[in-house]
């Protein structure tokens, strides 16, 4: 998929003037959905609107994000200019404006639909570039959630499958977009590091109030965005169901953040344009967003290192603070819809003193809490999950949050029993929290010490000895890890059941 601002032509006159029209280019939201339509609000708010254009989906309308409530509360000559973003005058008549138009007057065009919709929408933009000529329109993207292809039974990031199309995205509040004073970060991504830049510093002219930093790991953030939406979620359950209990809240936010990044990485590691993204840009990757130098770690594996991290995710700083934010209880307002969703699931297991038999079940208990189940972004990217995590293969130890928050969801009746017992005992939760991010292998010794009247644990623990003394690994040796019996407790239980479907 070419997505570029710029053609292949080598002519410095012609691309001169390109530039220069891309100082005054044009930003075009198609889909107008909550997270647009507030942007597009701010914009007005701003004077700021001069750079936008707007075209909802057909049927839609501008508005219809928004409650009744919400639209009393806004400045009814903000929304009158709203409207005239999304309308043009052809002959005598106002018409609505549609994606070709948007892509007609537009230098870059925000798909901003949903994970239902997201793909449908691509094909078309990109078969209306080719028709109209309009090749050198970037095309971006802000859906949440994993695509997945019915034919082939295959779920994927949309973004991996297409690296050159771009992410936007930042932390928001809908209704503090409104505000006149508050401000806002926001990341503007593509493979190339030079239409990251340009794709930035137009978002940039959004409004004063909005900050856009570039970073070229658009495949990253939106999974990080994805899995967000899925760590909302179990955030909202935990200030909801252990209100009472607030002890266990900072390790629990701590290890849903952390693991967002950790599990954004392996997707990194596994991206087919790893060496022109580090090795081929024109503008180096260290240059971009916060500037902070390529983050490496190394594994030290029986005397040699192994690299199993490389990536900056210092560009994306703003996308890290949606990923806090979104995992936060605001002051005033609203949290976000997957943290709602995440408190009707809390409210709804402690009703029934179960999880929910049904993932129905479960949407009509966020509907029942006046949460709209299409727009639960997290929810869709959860049904999802177990194929991501195979086809990235992301490791255990990086993913166990996500993975009992899952099982609760679409586990079997014996494993939602476990993971309630886990999800809702502050001790078991937190037990959990602490075994479940090591590795397999560590568990051994873990068990080994708690067990060392055991011929087997006491043999593990002084091979380990020995192999620290004599700077050797003695791998071959490791004796195999008990077996989990039925009186084991519930965070043992579950982690079982995560490792064996694994």
């Amino acid at each position: 998929m070419r997505n570029s601002f710029f053609s292949d032509s080598l002519d410095k006159r012609s691309i001169k003037q390109r530039i220069r029209k891309l100082s005054k280019a044009k930003i075009g939201f198609y889909s107008v959905g909550l997270y647009p339509a507030s942007l597009a609000y701010n914009s007005v708010m701003q004077k700021s609107e001069k750079s936008l254009l707007l075209a909802p989906r057909p049927g839609r309308d501008l508005m219809g994000a928004f409650s009744e409530d919400e639209i009393r509360g806004m400045d009814s000559r903000h929304v009158v200019k709203m409207q005239r973003l999304a309308h043009h005058r052809e002959g005598e008549e106002m018409v609505s404006n549609d994606l070709e138009y948007l892509i007609a007057k537009c230098d870059l065009v925000l798909l901003s639909s949903n994970s239902k919709y997201i793909e449908q929408d691509l094909v078309e933009a990109c078969q209306i570039k080719k028709k109209i000529n309009r090749e050198n329109v970037v095309l971006a993207c802000l859906a949440g959630s994993f695509s997945h292809d019915e034919s082939q039974n295959d779920s994927y990031v949309l973004c991996e499958k297409n690296p050159n199309l771009a992410f936007f995205s930042g932390f928001h509040r809908h209704g503090a977009l409104r505000a006149p004073v508050d401000s806002f970060t926001a990341n503007f991504c593509h493979a190339n590091a030079l239409t990251a830049l340009i794709g930035a510093q137009i978002f940039n002219k959004l409004s004063p109030n909005i900050q856009v930093s570039p970073g070229i790991h658009n495949v990253e953030a939106q999974y990080i965005k994805a899995a967000k939406n899925m760590a909302s979620i179990f955030a909202g359950f935990g200030y909801e169901y252990h209100r009472q209990n607030p002890g266990i809240l900072p390790t629990l936010l701590t290890l849903l953040l952390n693991q967002c990044l950790d599990q954004a990485a392996s997707v990194s590691m596994l991206r087919r344009d790893r060496l022109r993204l580090y090795q081929q840009q024109i503008i180096a990757l260290t240059e971009l967003g916060y500037a902070v130098p390529r983050i490496e770690a190394t594994l030290n594996k029986g005397g040699f290192t192994e690299k199993v991290r490389d990536h900056t995710f210092s560009q994306l700083t703003a996308i890290v603070a949606d990923v806090r934010g979104s995992m936060m209880l605001p002051v005033t307002g609203k949290p976000t819809r997957n943290f709602q969703a995440g408190q009707a699931l809390a409210k709804g297991m402690l009703y029934c003193g179960r999880c929910p038999i049904t993932r129905e079940e479960f949407e009509q208990w966020c509907e029942d809490a006046g949460l709209n189940k299409g727009s639960l972004e997290g929810l869709k990217a959860l049904r999802y999950w177990t194929q991501i995590e195979e086809k990235y293969s992301i490791p255990s130890h990086d993913c166990s949050m996500v993975n009992l928050l899952y099982k609760g969801i679409f586990g079997t009746a014996v494993e939602k029993d476990f993971a309630f017992d886990v999800m809702t005992e502050s001790r078991e939760l937190s037990n959990y929290c602490q075994e479940s991010v090591r590795h397999t292998h560590s568990r051994k010794y873990a068990d080994a010490l708690n067990d060392i009247e055991q011929s087997d644990a006491l043999e593990l623990i002084s091979n380990a000895v020995i192999a620290e003394n004599a700077q050797k690994a003695l791998y071959d040796e490791i004796v195999e890890e008990r077996e989990i019996q039925a009186d084991d407790p519930a965070y043992l239980q579950v982690m079982d059941c995560i490792e064996q479907s694994a």
